[in-house]
């Protein structure tokens, strides 16, 4: 929020033996329960004077305060005149094909040049929305099709629906190894260990589920179909890579060296030129968070990723 928004609600008898998080979120259909959990979580919400845990069983009629909250400052970011290729737009939402090498949001050593910024341009009401409507990420060389809020009602219904596995995103990879067939892989991902730059499969990381089929196998390379039901950082990534199917091009979860034994040279020179994940966004689908309409939406494979397959194809049939 870049706005104060200061209330007083009394709790109703009825909601009596409710979570404090529950009962304020039904109280406050336009903000998300998570929003609402990291207001008590910060410390900006008391109760009859007091700062209570959001597991807080209510007995009805306690006084509830919410303290100003200025917690996303999208002011402290420009807007900037940055292309972006929307494909669907309305007033509650947008849908774009964002393109290799635009990052999503600003971080150490991206504050300019980022998808926040272009969005902050390219409509004023987005520095209203928590981090200026994003509800979900592309890593930055990932293309693809992502959808951005542009009121607080749509970003609270997608940042439900991706919670609970009601927004259908699919990807298109190309990764090393000749795979048998399509599967599951449910494997929780968390931090790595020792380098807090990559994400890696561990005990005590959250629920991470993808699915995925073969869509065109090669003699040493396999392109892949992965469904996401889950949202993870890096998830099909490392999944993959944990398969011992590494996504080519990834630096981060496999070697860079991509060259490959007895193949014609045009191939490798193409595979060691290949300088980021094979991984392609290919299709949103979702119902409007406001008019319930359901929607899909689809982007087409860069050329980089065509030149790709086109190179196996030529030289590393089955």
């Amino acid at each position: 929020m870049s706005e104060k928004i200061t209330q007083t609600i009394t709790i109703p008898i009825d909601h009596v033996g409710l979570r404090l998080d529950r009962s304020l979120a039904m109280l406050l259909p336009e903000y998300s329960r998570a929003k609402i959990q990291s207001w008590i979580t910060k410390r900006l919400i008391t109760v009859n004077g007091e700062f209570m845990a959001s597991r807080f069983s209510v007995s009805g009629g306690e006084e509830v305060i919410l303290n100003p909250v200025q917690e996303d400052q999208n002011t402290q970011h420009i807007a900037e005149n940055i292309p972006i290729n929307v494909v669907f737009e309305d007033d509650h939402l947008m849908v774009i094909d964002k393109p290799v090498g635009l990052v999503v949001h600003p971080g150490a050593g991206n504050h300019t040049g980022t998808l926040m910024n272009a969005l902050l341009h390219h409509s004023d009401q987005q520095s209203s929305l928590p981090r200026a409507g994003i509800v979900h990420r592309l890593d930055k060389d990932t293309s693809g099709i992502m959808v951005v809020a542009k009121s607080l009602v749509a970003h609270t219904g997608l940042t439900n629906m991706l919670q609970e596995h009601l927004v259908e995103r699919r990807y298109h990879a190309v990764v090393r190894g000749h795979m048998i067939s399509g599967g599951t892989i449910d494997e929780p991902i968390g931090r790595h260990p020792h380098d807090r730059t990559k994400m890696a499969i561990s005990e005590r990381g959250k629920s991470a589920i993808t699915h995925y089929k073969i869509v065109e196998k090669f003699k040493r390379h396999t392109w892949v179909e992965a469904k996401l039901e889950t949202g993870r950082t890096h998830q099909i990534r490392v999944h993959l890579s944990a398969k011992k199917h590494p996504l080519i091009g990834d630096v981060v979860y496999a070697p860079r060296i991509q060259r490959v034994a007895n193949v014609p040279k045009e191939l490798n020179d193409c595979l060691c030129s290949f300088l980021r994940q094979a991984l392609h966004a290919f299709e949103l689908a979702f119902e409007h968070p406001v008019t319930r309409q359901a929607m899909k939406w689809n982007a087409d494979m860069p050329d980089d990723m065509c030149d790709l397959l086109t190179k196996l194809r030529e030289h590393s049939p089955l």
